[in-house]
């Protein structure tokens, strides 16, 4: 398509847009009783009714009368998730497991079978190993999703839903979405992808095939570290079904602040992203190059497994998260991690600063990861937005502290 083959951009309609434009624009309103030209944070629980109000559905989420069905905040935060992700709908949720959660609850039933990565974060791990088989009588086939056999030979009549994580959390690996949608839509399920560590920019899983796009906002969407919050996209239909069941029946609902927050964060994602990617490769490279550092799992590195799926797959770069780890014992790691001075000790990823934490290898998970991950453990690293420089100064530093 030429440049003047394009719609005229205009910011009523984010399909018309670019991905920058549409993170300022697309959800936003002017606010029609104060004249701001940004949506402001309406704090209110309760929306006033129509005169009368005895035909209403009180499980509706198209009109705004309460926050547990959709406030003003969730509903601009759903409409940029939703043009960022290139899908019909979306719906947000307290946390990122709230939104994991109800894409489960809301399409599994007892007797129903799934199949779900083996390599998944650690919430998905438990609720497909403690809760749902248990309570729910749900089963449970754990694959490795790179594995497009491995993945066929698991599907059965009954399987409802494909859950895989790409790049998978800790180790990486990439799933090819394509294929795996149409392994799962051959035996008529439902294929959903947890893509938090690519974000809607790198990776859209609903272009390539995929019915579900789940994404943990806590993370690189927020990006600044301070709110909590979930969101699935999908068609107008499956996210319908979200809204209805897991939202407002169960009441999963993301607070009007958190919404707000996240908001405001999305709209410099285009940005951050452009910095963690460059900033990852570095620092990716750098590592790898070192003869202390055992091992370093990067998409964007030649020597990752999928590195060819992944720049196939993924777009303007590879992400911020890799997993490395040092030659030598879990005390090694510790020391190392201590040395540290720029770099932050501490759970979650997707920050403005650069998060790391020593995870060891044992563990039940542990069994599906890399003979490296399992021989050395592992350092899962989030490159934050500080200087490139200062990043690998520090580990650097640190190395040489350690050793």
């Amino acid at each position: 398509m030429t440049n003047a083959d394009r719609p005229r951009p205009d910011k009523h309609s984010p399909e018309t847009l670019g991905a920058m434009t549409q993170s300022v624009h697309a959800g936003n309103q002017i606010d029609p009783g104060t004249g701001a030209v940004r949506t402001p944070l309406v704090l209110a629980n309760s929306y006033a009714l129509p005169e009368d109000p005895s035909q209403m559905n009180w499980s509706a989420t198209d009109v705004l009368f309460y926050t547990r069905n959709g406030g003003v905040n969730q509903v601009a935060l759903q409409r940029k998730l939703a043009a960022l992700e290139r899908a019909e709908d979306a719906v947000v949720l307290a946390s990122g497991v709230a939104a994991l959660h109800a894409v489960f609850f809301t399409f599994l039933k007892t007797g129903d079978h799934v199949v779900v990565a083996d390599v998944t974060y650690e919430a998905v791990f438990r609720m497909f190993t403690e809760l749902l088989p248990t309570k729910y009588g749900i089963d449970v086939t754990f694959v490795d999703t790179s594995d497009l056999d491995a993945v066929r030979a698991a599907l059965r009549p009954e399987t409802a839903l494909v859950h895989i994580e790409t790049p998978a959390n800790p180790t990486t690996r990439i799933a090819d979405v394509t294929a795996v949608a149409e392994l799962a839509h051959g035996v008529g399920a439902l294929l959903s992808v947890d893509a938090t560590f690519a974000t809607p920019l790198l990776l859209r899983p609903l272009e390539l095939g995929a019915d579900l796009s789940v994404h943990s906002l806590t993370k690189y969407v927020n990006g600044h570290g301070d709110a909590m919050g979930g969101s699935v996209a999908g068609s107008r239909a499956l996210v319908d079904r979200i809204k209805t069941e897991a939202m407002v029946d169960v009441g999963g609902v993301m607070s009007p602040f958190n919404a707000w927050l996240i908001n405001r964060g999305a709209i410099t994602l285009p940005l951050r992203m452009r910095q963690h990617n460059a900033s990852a490769q570095a620092v990716a490279e750098f590592l790898e190059s070192d003869p202390r550092v055992a091992f370093v799992a990067y998409p964007g590195l030649p020597s990752h497994p999928q590195h060819e799926l992944a720049a196939r797959q993924m777009h303007g770069g590879f992400g911020g998260m890799m997993a490395f780890a040092l030659e030598g014992d879990p005390d090694t790691h510790n020391r190392f991690v201590s040395n540290l001075r720029v770099i932050t000790s501490a759970v979650s990823l997707g920050h403005d600063e650069s998060l790391i934490v020593h995870v060891s290898s044992t563990g039940p998970r542990v069994a599906a990861y890399p003979e490296a991950f399992r021989t050395w453990g592992h350092l899962r690293f989030s490159v934050g937005l500080e200087e490139t420089e200062d990043i690998i100064g520090d580990l650097r530093a640190a190395l040489d502290a350690t050793f």
